[in-house]
């Protein structure tokens, strides 16, 4: 233990004395340092922390897996949850359905994302309320169910966390609700935006509605089943159920881990965002292996005494490491104040729907990866150098003009390769940011089929309590954007039931009016929106055919409908659809409500920019009248001048109904572009860092090496040799390290790029461009480096080297 305590003792003050040493080294690791403390939060939030629930790794989302529109995670029936409970991998299963509610009371009206739940939902989750009590069974009868569970949150901002809330009552959409408990502050399933849980009440029609697909469903294993048997036994169980019930050809079973449902596809962008920063790390410690092998030149001497006193190879190699081993604690210990600076750019970065973003923190996990990363870095960058140093001629060292083993060919080897490491790995990621650069440009420039400029977006639902019937719902709308259209700064203004499309959006099979049945594998379902006449023009999306919807299109007239260009062309090719006539429904029966095409619209690229436009319809709002619309409102100036006017004037027509979601579209595909955003960001930001301590690193190798040949220079020169050849000489050095480093990082590239293909848009992972523009980059990038040194060893006086040899 001594011999440890003066081991850290003499490291300490060997650091303290090369200050200039110290500084470079400690800030070059506590970036790399820094830097993967800073992604392992995320992935320990994201990731790697346990869901809040007993035995999470045991709860599981089943859904309809649709075939027929290649759509794994579809909603699907209670009559057909019942079938799917006959299994023997699940002990128990509950299904559920995300729901919103206006909250009234004190304070502005407010719309609450919710949701409705069964009892046993709170038996499979494991989890119960940390206030009062979860629902009953005979909670879940039409009449009873006007009981709630409220989240942490709502609790506090709504209630002022009173802890005597439970049995209190407040009105939900216009009806009294009494608090039956309140859920844990980490308790935010199934969505990280939902606060208000309320029992599951259906009616006996709803129970016994086969093919009206609109439930999600938990499960929670048996002990001891695993992922695969339970795949495989909700498969068979859905093939047999296809087998009995013709109608649901095409339908199958989809089993996926809730904690893979939760993260997403954030796992392969997070592991490779980690994987950066491990690169960037290593490129680190590849420039101080460099630094403590120059150094280690000047310690010959020192080196050499101690051996000649008796000290073993083993005991030099041990304080060496001992060195370097502080040196990266000390790094560590201003990485992490780095990281913490990292973390907070990070959250303020990240999509606003990313999980676990709200739980990225510093707890002994992160702080015990920053110690053990420190540590093994330390380690890591010292072992080279220690051994090289420790590598000697005893008699060569003592004498005055001794040459360091670190100085000879070995030496210069080891370093030049460590400097084609380090080009090798910031090229991958050089490469892995222009990929992303460039998806992300082609993302962006993807036209989303209507104008986003100058419109404001924002969502309203009108209550049941005021408005009961569909046509006064109709009237209230209808008068709210003739007033709009009127409001000073506006265009024009419309609304539509569902702005962007949900992975499962309303939709349904359809049947054309002389056209025989389509086999039910292979019927394809179509969107169905509720839309405002207006609402194309204000949304800049073109009449491609026929007309738009006018006052002719009311609630008695005869029932038309709008179709997008993708539908038209599918199922009427070159064909005029306009006067069409299709009903929703897999057959027409014997008294169908046929629908008249009026015209075809453009498509709209509703999913995201990424996702291919579907097959939609549109109906006039008053012949399907909705309580919940999105209002959009074309403004002749910045949407954000004109959010004040526009909430007043809904205000003084519906001062009951919420207004709520309130932004301008930009900013809304903005959001739907965010995650990529959020990785080509940070990927490009360490990959900037790599290329900097690339960069560095070839400077350090090349003005080492001119310090190193200073004779030879000075006599080349003394004999006639040019600065100009003096310059090529050692740039022709810098570039041939350069070259190898390209070579090796290329070919690693294609690798790397390959795997991250799923993050990509538009662009190849090989793609030709980038990879020539990466090179082009780093070539010059190195050039710059190694101009310097050369620069300076074109300038040796020679009668200097000649005097100081």
């Amino acid at each position: 233990m001594n011999s440890l305590l003066n081991d850290l003792r003499y490291a300490l003050r060997t650091l303290r004395n090369r200050p200039a040493f110290s500084a470079v080294a400690i800030l070059a690791l506590a970036l790399g340092i820094g830097a993967n403390t800073a992604i392992f939060s995320v992935i320990n939030a994201v990731l790697l922390r346990r869901l809040p629930y007993a035995d999470p790794d045991r709860l599981a989302m089943v859904w309809l897996d649709n075939r027929r529109l290649g759509l794994h995670e579809d909603l699907m029936s209670y009559p057909i949850l019942e079938d799917w409970k006959k299994n023997n991998v699940f002990e128990s299963m509950a299904g559920f359905t995300l729901s919103s509610s206006t909250l009234t009371g004190e304070g502005e009206p407010e719309r609450v994302a919710g949701a409705m739940v069964p009892a046993a939902w709170f038996t499979v989750l494991g989890v119960g309320p940390r206030l009062g009590r979860a629902f009953t069974p005979d909670q879940e009868q039409p009449g009873r169910d006007n009981v709630a569970l409220l989240s942490h949150g709502l609790w506090v901002r709504r209630f002022g966390a009173d802890p005597q809330v439970v049995g209190k009552s407040f009105q939900l959409d216009g009806k009294t609700v009494t608090v039956a408990g309140v859920m844990p502050p980490d308790f935010r399933f199934p969505e990280k935006k939902t606060e208000l849980w309320m029992p599951l009440a259906l009616d006996p029609r709803t129970k016994n509605a086969r093919y009206a697909f609109w439930m999600s469903v938990v499960g929670r294993l048996k002990p001891g089943v695993t992922w695969d048997q339970a795949r495989a036994e909700m498969q068979g169980l859905g093939a047999r159920i296809e087998r009995q019930d013709p109608q649901l050809a095409g339908y199958g079973v989809w089993v996926v881990p809730l904690h893979t449902q939760l993260v997403g596809n954030l796992r392969p962008a997070l592991l490779m965002l980690f994987a950066a920063v491990v690169s960037v790390l290593l490129i680190a410690c590849a420039n101080v292996a460099n630094l403590l092998l120059a150094r280690a030149a000047s310690r010959e001497r020192e080196i050499a005494v101690r051996a000649a006193l008796g000290a073993g190879r083993g005991r030099l190699i041990r304080q060496l490491l001992t060195e370097s081993a502080v040196l990266g604690l000390v790094a560590g210990a201003l990485g992490l104040g780095l990281a913490v600076w990292g973390v907070d750019a990070i959250t303020r970065l990240g999509p606003r729907d990313m999980p676990g973003l709200d739980d990225i923190r510093a707890d002994s996990r992160v702080l015990a990866f920053t110690f053990l990363i420190s540590l093994a870095t330390g380690i890591v960058f010292g072992l080279l150098p220690a051994f090289a140093a420790t590598r000697l001629d005893l008699s060569e060292s003592l004498k005055e003009g001794g040459r360091a083993a670190t100085a000879g060919p070995g030496g210069r080897r080891l370093r030049q390769a460590l400097v084609v490491a380090e080009i090798a790995a910031a090229v991958v990621l050089v490469a892995g940011a222009g990929l992303l650069i460039r998806s992300f440009a082609k993302l962006r420039a993807v036209d989303p089929g209507f104008r986003p400029e100058r419109l404001l977006t924002m969502k309203m639902v009108v209550s049941q309590s005021t408005h009961r019937e569909g046509p006064q719902v109709a009237a209230l709308y209808q008068q709210i954007l003739d007033r709009l259209a009127q409001l000073p700064g506006v265009e024009s203004a419309g609304m539509v039931s569902d702005l962007f499309l949900s992975k499962t959006p309303n939709s349904g099979n359809f049947s054309i009016e002389g056209r025989p049945p389509v086999p039910i594998e292979q019927q394809i379902e179509a969107t169905l929106d509720s839309v405002s006449p207006a609402y194309f023009a204000a949304m800049g999306v073109p009449l491609l055919k026929g007309r738009f919807f006018d006052q002719r299109d009311g609630a008695n007239s005869p029932p038309v409908v709008l179709i997008n260009d993708t539908m038209a062309r599918r199922f009427w090719p070159g064909e005029d659809p306009v006067g069409k006539r299709f009903t929703f429904g897999s057959s027409p029966g014997p008294n169908p409500r046929w629908l008249t095409v009026a015209g075809v619209v453009g498509d709209m690229r509703r999913q995201g920019l990424d996702q291919a436009a579907r097959c939609e319809t549109f109906l006039p709002h008053a012949l399907r009248p909705r309580r919940g619309m999105t209002l959009v409102v074309r403004t002749r100036s910045e949407p954000a001048q004109a959010i004040a006017s526009v909430r007043s004037l809904i205000r003084s027509i519906a001062p009951d109904q919420p207004l709520f979601a309130m932004a301008a579209m930009e900013e809304l595909l903005g959001e739907s572009v965010a995650q990529r955003r959020f990785h080509m960001v940070l990927l490009g930001v360490f990959s900037a860092l790599a290329l900097a301590l690339a960069a560095i690193g070839i400077y350090g190798v090349m003005h080492y090496a001119v310090v190193q040949r200073t004779p030879e220079i000075g006599i080349r020169i003394a004999l006639g040799a040019r600065p100009a050849d003096v310059l090529r000489l050692v740039l022709r050095q810098g570039l041939n390290l350069t070259l190898t480093g390209l070579a090796v990082g290329l070919i690693a590239a294609l690798a790397f790029t390959r795997l991250m293909s799923t993050l990509l848009f538009g662009v190849a992972p090989g793609d030709p461009a980038t990879f020539a523009g990466v090179g082009l980059l780093l070539a010059a990038v190195a050039l710059a480096a190694s101009y310097v040194p050369s620069r300076r060893a074109s300038r040796v006086d020679p009668m200097e080297a000649l005097r100081h040899e």
